[in-house]
């Protein structure tokens, strides 16, 4: 009774998030008006536990119901929040932490919640994900990535941005469907699209990070 109550609650939060529709440029740019990751977590946590009142959800089963069920609304809560159409199948862990970065200011040199510039965002997401510290500098994460063509990106590859033939001054952590999210100088952390005009014309290069492709096969 206590979980059918539960999953009720969570799909009718769900259903009265489909009576507001998105701006018609929300595609391009994607900001979090609250903490994304705390929400989620309060949503979740119930259906994480199974067993009696104060039981660790650790050391308590989770049927397989449940568990869909979880995924299936975890899944939903990333599409709704990061405006993007997912296959259900991507790093969770990936997409739970470019949330919680979402609507973090621009601050040039740092790498907190406070503020953070564009590389600072990736190094700090790839750590949270991967454990994997890479290079602190736009420039120097390129030297340091594997080419991907751009029709070949995957989730959680990175995408360089330059002006003409100078050099690399900007990064992104690219997700699907041309999108990709950054810390930007105009809106702090954020989800664009490569087929914004100014993205498209300054896009350089995407770089994957050999390290975190082999994490992601591991885990398969």
């Amino acid at each position: 009774m206590k979980n059918s109550l539960l999953y009720c609650l969570a799909a009718a939060s769900l259903a009265l998030s489909f009576f507001f529709e998105r701006p018609a440029d929300a595609s391009a740019m994607v900001r979090a008006t609250a903490a994304p990751a705390v929400a989620e977590a309060s949503l979740f946590s119930a259906l994480l536990n199974e067993g009696e009142p104060g039981s660790s959800p650790a050391s308590t089963p989770v049927n397989p119901a449940t568990a869909a069920a979880r995924d299936s609304l975890t899944y939903h809560y990333y599409a709704q929040t990061l405006g993007l159409q997912l296959d259900y199948d991507e790093n969770k862990e990936l997409l739970r932490s470019v949330t919680d970065w979402v609507g973090t200011p621009y601050s040039y040199g740092s790498n907190s919640r406070r503020g953070t510039d564009c590389s600072g965002f990736v190094t700090r997401v790839f750590q949270e994900v991967y454990g994997i510290t890479l290079k602190r500098s736009s420039r120097s994460m390129f030297t340091t990535t594997k080419r991907v063509p751009k029709g070949e990106m995957h989730t959680g590859d990175l995408v360089f941005f330059r002006r003409g033939k100078g050099p690399i001054y900007h990064v992104g952590i690219y997700l699907k469907d041309g999108k990709f999210a950054h810390s930007a100088t105009n809106g702090g952390v954020m989800v664009s699209s490569l087929r914004q005009g100014y993205y498209r014309s300054h896009f350089y290069a995407a770089g994957r990070v050999v390290a975190a492709e082999q994490a992601n096969d591991s885990e398969e």
